[in-house]
């Protein structure tokens, strides 16, 4: 038996171990972000812009079908962050780009 402190857990009415409890809220607080056709997206994934963008500040558009790589989750359902040559902190709308 471990010496484990168990938690009561209002959801479930159940008394769990503090690191169940603990797994089980930070899998309820992670957020899916999918692409425009409803792929789901991770960190380090490539995507492919389904338009052409204008980005504010930079004086430059984005065409449709540039790849943008290695891009990373906000905690945002609809941004993502990414790195573009001459664009410093691009943030994109998920409802933009496409999953290679």
């Amino acid at each position: 038996m471990s010496d484990e402190d168990y938690v009561y857990d209002e959801a479930s009415g159940e008394w769990l171990p503090a690191s169940e409890l603990a797994a089980r809220h930070s899998d309820a607080e992670r957020v899916e972000v999918r692409d425009a056709v409803g792929n789901l997206l991770a960190d380090g994934d490539a995507v492919t812009l389904i338009k052409d963008l204008e980005v504010k500040g930079a004086g430059q558009t984005l065409k449709q079908g540039t790849l943008i790589k290695s891009i990373r989750l906000t905690g945002d359902a609809q941004e993502i962050d990414c790195k573009y040559p001459g664009i410093k902190g691009l943030v994109l709308r998920a409802e933009f780009v496409r999953k290679r």
